[in-house]
């Protein structure tokens, strides 16, 4: 056999091997990275779709719960993994629009050290408060925040969080200051907000919604541009500071390099688990809205949500510093 067909034969077996692995896969249990806290939006959601989605793609998808630092410790995990499929991300705007927008020294390359997957959901956020609070309204809050500057404060997921980023943009908007109290997740946040230690704390819909609808906390507002059907009778921020919007978007990612047929797969499988009825009303429940979709329509969501939060960044002069 002459060199050249050895080379042939070398490629022709390579081809084979991963034609085989595709078409195999998953031949065993995938883990879904989380990157944030149980008991957070992204955790809530995750285990509302992981089991459709399991079986959809024919295999048990795990929840792995990594959380820290505004969720980069989740996402590096996810973009180190092998490109096999067995490691997937389950992220937000969080992780890959705000924090590239905001954080030059961010470990990884939205468009280079992943694979998109598809969007899962968009969700609103929601303005909350303690039950205690002697604010029942948005403009209540607003003229309490103005009477009493850096007397009040605020929680989010972390610094350069879309947590951190939508309260910073209301601080701006109302001509109000308040002060910042970083925790790891909003789940860790919850009880300290329910508990009044916390004066407000702008979550997404998927983890607030719940604590109100059992009496725990006071939603004051949505951040979606109108109202939303998903939250029925508040009203949106805008309706106090016209233009104001911030919604956190869900989506599944896999490392770089991952196999087009494998992402296909991942992808079909995402599709129709958001095309089920029970996911779809349990997503409601919780305050997001299904999208799914193509890989290359969530690349491009992502690029113009994170250049949309690259100008308020830039506007509003946030930094993480």
């Amino acid at each position: 056999m002459t060199f050249k067909q050895h080379v042939w034969l070398a490629l022709a077996s390579i081809t084979l091997v991963a034609s085989v692995s595709a078409q195999d896969y998953p031949g065993r249990p995938i883990r879904l990275i989380v990157p944030f806290p149980a008991g957070g939006a992204t955790d809530i959601l995750s285990r509302a779709l992981s089991q459709k989605l399991g079986e959809k793609i024919g295999q048990a998808v795990v929840v792995d719960n990594r959380p820290g630092a505004g969720g980069t410790i989740g996402a590096v995990a996810a973009a180190k993994a092998a490109p096999d499929g067995y490691t997937l991300l389950l992220t937000t705007s969080s992780t890959h629009s705000i924090g590239p927008a905001i954080n030059p020294k961010i470990p990884y390359n939205v468009e280079s050290d992943f694979t998109p997957i598809a969007q899962v959901a968009i969700a609103p956020n929601i303005v909350l408060v303690p039950n205690s609070s002697p604010a029942r309204t948005l403009r209540e809050f607003v003229e309490l925040a103005r009477r009493k500057p850096g007397q009040l404060n605020y929680a989010s997921s972390g610094n350069g969080t879309i947590v951190h980023l939508s309260t910073e943009y209301f601080k701006a908007e109302a001509g109000i200051y308040m002060v910042h109290i970083p925790y790891r997740g909003t789940g860790l946040a919850m009880p300290d907000l329910i508990s009044g230690k916390l004066d407000l704390m702008v979550d997404s819909l998927v983890s607030g919604l719940p604590q109100v609808k059992d009496g725990k906390l006071r939603a004051l507002a949505v951040t979606s541009l109108k109202p939303t059907a998903l939250a029925p009778g508040l009203p949106a921020v805008s309706e106090l500071l016209p233009g104001y919007e911030s919604t956190t978007w869900f989506g599944i990612y896999g490392p770089k390099d991952l196999p087009g047929d494998i992402t296909s797969k991942v992808n079909q499988a995402v599709n129709a688990a958001l095309a089920d009825t029970e996911v779809q009303e349990r997503f409601a429940r919780l305050g997001a809205e299904t999208t799914g979709g193509t890989p290359k329509a969530f690349a491009g969501m992502v690029r113009a949500d994170t250049a949309r939060w690259q100008k308020i960044i830039h506007d509003r002069k946030i930094t993480i510093e």
